[in-house]
């Protein structure tokens, strides 16, 4: 993405709460109400526009996604200086499911066609796409237009993709990322990816793991994330100019097979890549670890601190024990990092989502887990979360006390014989 910049995917965005009348469920209006501002996505031309629109439904578990259509028309029109302008839409699988207070984002794209969101009520998709369009103002009664997106400031760019993402929006890579030196190096195939993640904090340049860790590592995520799309991009290409013809027949199987291969490759390789580099930027910071050992029903934690050998030990002081699950995005998945290491009543999670809901984070606070993002995703939540939530650098300086505690303790014993 163009220094987060969304100007390169959308010309404009409405956004609202909707109200009884306009929700698709409870409603025969079939109409947003307010509209006049929306003369600035659909203008003001004589007679009825229609105009084809995707509907996509969000919350925090699934989506729901159809075709459908907007009018836009003046029902005034042959009345001077009595202009009423509406919005019509017709009814989809997405019109039927939206309710009262969820919240609507009508989207003018820069190639000209529109996508109609409706994002749930309290979710953390309905937040992160406030975040994402810098929709500041809770109230939303009529719409509001944002049209300067240029004027945005940057926005962390592997959070915006995977939002984009969600909204069936794919994200702008650059065409000439070190492809050169990457087909070079790996051959034109993947490597793995530890290798591929080493490969990405070599062309990251000049960072700070130690005094800056927060901005080292969403560098390295995001310098890797653009390394892999780069020649993830390259080899499907090549791999689709072969085509999927077997014995003169239209492969449908192996193409499925491909496609398959390509989504779960993407879904397992961001997850291992965070941990790579919390793992990298330990090793920088001198803490000690064990990454994904075995604790009790066969669990694997991402990683134990100071290791599985002190959490073995039952000599050893269960406070300075410490747990990170580490999880790209969490949602409702946070609750699977509680039972993997039974010793430590308080957990921690690190994660690059944004803008969690409050629900999720009072829940999280109630099983006493910690959320660790980094610094500058803390923007994302509210202020009372705020205060709540550890940075990377307030994780290792947690971790780093309770080490040299149980080192100053060992010094003790070693001088006293014992």
């Amino acid at each position: 993405m163009k220094c987060g910049y969304l100007s390169q995917y959308f010309e404009r965005v409405a956004v609202k709460s909707l109200v009884d009348v306009e929700a698709g469920g409870r409603s025969n209006q079939h109409e947003f109400n307010g509209v006049g501002i929306l003369k600035k996505l659909f203008g003001t031309q004589t007679g009825k526009k229609r105009i084809g629109a995707r509907f996509v439904y969000l919350n925090d578990e699934s989506m729901v996604a159809d075709d459908g259509t907007l009018t836009w028309y003046d029902s005034r029109e042959n009345i001077p200086g009595r202009s009423e302008w509406r919005l019509y839409y017709t009814s989809n699988d997405v019109t039927g499911i939206m309710r009262k207070d969820d919240t609507l984002f009508i989207c003018l794209r820069a190639d000209g066609t529109v996508l109609v969101i409706i994002a749930q009520n309290g979710t953390t998709i309905e937040n992160q796409l406030k975040w994402l369009f810098d929709i500041r103002d809770d109230i939303l009664d009529r719409f509001r237009v944002k049209e300067d997106f240029e004027l945005d400031k940057s926005k962390v760019l592997f959070t915006s993709r995977l939002i984009l993402e969600q909204i069936g929006v794919e994200s702008l890579e650059d065409t000439d990322n070190c492809l050169e030196e990457m087909l070079e190096r790996f051959g034109g195939s993947f490597p793995s990816t530890k290798e591929f993640s080493a490969f990405a904090r070599e062309m990251a340049g000049p960072v700070s793991p130690v005094e800056e860790p927060d901005e080292t590592l969403l560098l390295w995520v995001e310098r890797e994330e653009a390394l892999f799309r780069t020649l993830e991009k390259h080899i499907i290409s090549e791999r689709l100019k072969k085509g999927f013809i077997e014995y003169g027949e239209v492969d449908v199987d192996g193409f499925v097979k491909f496609s398959l291969s390509v989504q779960n490759r993407r879904k397992s390789r961001v997850g291992q890549a965070l941990e790579n580099h919390i793992e990298a930027i330990f090793l920088e910071n001198r803490i000690l670890y064990d990454r994904t050992p075995v604790t009790e029903n066969k669990s694997k934690p991402d990683f134990i601190l100071p290791g599985i050998a002190a959490y073995q030990d039952p000599f050893f002081p269960e406070e300075n024990l410490t747990m990170l699950g580490v999880k790209s995005t969490c949602k409702d998945r946070w609750r699977q990092v509680l039972d993997e290491a039974d010793r430590i009543e308080k957990k921690h999670l690190l994660t690059l989502e944004a803008a969690i809901s409050e629900n999720q984070t009072d829940a999280m606070q109630k099983r006493k887990l910690q959320l660790v993002l980094p610094l500058e995703l803390h923007e994302t939540y509210h202020e009372r979360q705020r205060r709540w939530l550890y940075s990377v650098k307030d994780f290792i300086r947690e971790v780093k006390e309770k080490q040299e505690k149980e080192e100053h303790v060992k010094r003790i014993q070693n001088k006293r014989g014992l």
